[in-house]
């Protein structure tokens, strides 16, 4: 069957050092060529049998592509710190985070981060189930997930992540009898703000983490349980702003009145910060992409692909020096 595996191998052409913000760089590579920042890319499509062993069917380079004659193949890569990515929900949301893990990790010259990516963008609504046969629905796509990791095993991962808020909500059951290291965002999340020593901004209280997610409980589960063993204090929105408030900011940006969506989501991150809370996690694609980049309240908030992605890079480095 055909199982949607794109592994792919980046090679890198005289790159510089990558500073400034994500969105220049896109907006560079955009308009105007630059063979400073030229990335030469090659990808292979492969095939699994039924039981789940690939086979490589395809290779593709550049503008050409050339059939190769199928054969069973043991490990597609090779390499001692080669990522495996579980793509979730959003597809633009797993191609950002490989912009990510291929900019912060080729840095001042060094090698980009090996990696294969199987995408799954067939996960469906992001609510938890309450009827039975959405039981039976949340247990397909746990199955599809963990069939996906061992895939990534198989094809040569050395680490897992997904860079989807709704599926890591199932990362224990996808992570179940996994021999590699497989990083939860949330994890990576509140390590990060635990090494930041935040102070707690009312005397006598935990420190206060806000998370605003378009979905209600689902997205928000990594996040919450993680921070929470972490002595954190989890600040949620109340209904009113949700129904309010968080909700029409995203049905203003789907229809367009770029504005008012920015406006309503500027109020729903203040209600959070009035409420004592250090930072306001976004952990939703859609609410990511709303505010500009130069929005002084962005300050106050963190992207959790930021996280996984940093957590990845420095796992990988070590695992090559390690070699």
């Amino acid at each position: 069957m055909f199982d949607g595996g794109l592994t792919m191998s980046f090679h890198k052409v005289n790159c510089p050092p990558v500073v400034g913000n994500l969105s220049k760089i896109r907006s560079q590579c955009r308009t105007r060529p630059n063979p400073c920042f030229a990335v030469q890319m090659s990808s292979t499509l492969v095939q699994t049998d039924e039981n789940g062993d690939f086979y490589e069917s395809k290779k593709i380079s550049g503008s050409s592509s050339t059939e190769l004659k199928s054969q069973p193949q043991n490990s597609l890569l090779s390499q001692a710190n080669t990522v495996g990515i579980i793509g979730g929900v959003s597809v633009l949301s797993t191609l950002i985070f490989l912009e990510k893990l291929v900019w912060w990790s080729s840095r001042n010259g060094e090698e980009c981060v090996p990696f294969v990516v199987c995408s799954e963008p067939a996960l469906d609504g992001g609510r938890r189930p309450v009827h039975s046969s959405e039981v039976n629905g949340e247990h397909i796509i746990i199955q599809n997930l963990r069939q996906k990791r061992i895939f990534l095993e198989k094809s040569g991962a050395r680490c897992i992540v997904m860079p989807c808020h709704i599926s890591n909500a199932w990362h224990d059951e996808i992570s179940e009898s996994c021999s590699l290291p497989f990083f939860h965002i949330g994890d990576c999340v509140a390590r990060e703000l635990k090494e930041a020593k935040l102070k707690p901004l009312d005397a006598g209280s935990s420190v206060r983490i806000g998370v605003l997610s378009t979905c209600e409980t689902i997205a928000v589960a990594p996040y919450q349980q993680k921070l929470q063993n972490q002595g954190f204090e989890v600040v949620l929105p109340d209904k009113e702003t949700r129904e309010h408030i968080l909700m029409p900011a995203v049905e203003s940006w789907n229809q367009r009145d770029i504005e008012g969506a920015r406006n309503l989501l500027r109020i729903a991150i203040q209600v959070l910060l009035i409420r004592a809370v250090n930072i306001v996690i976004l952990a939703s694609d859609v609410l990511q992409n709303i505010l500009p980049r130069e929005d002084p309240l962005l300050k106050k908030c963190m992207d959790p692909m930021d996280a996984l992605a940093r957590t990845t890079i420095k796992w990988a480095k070590s695992a090559k020096k390690g070699t």
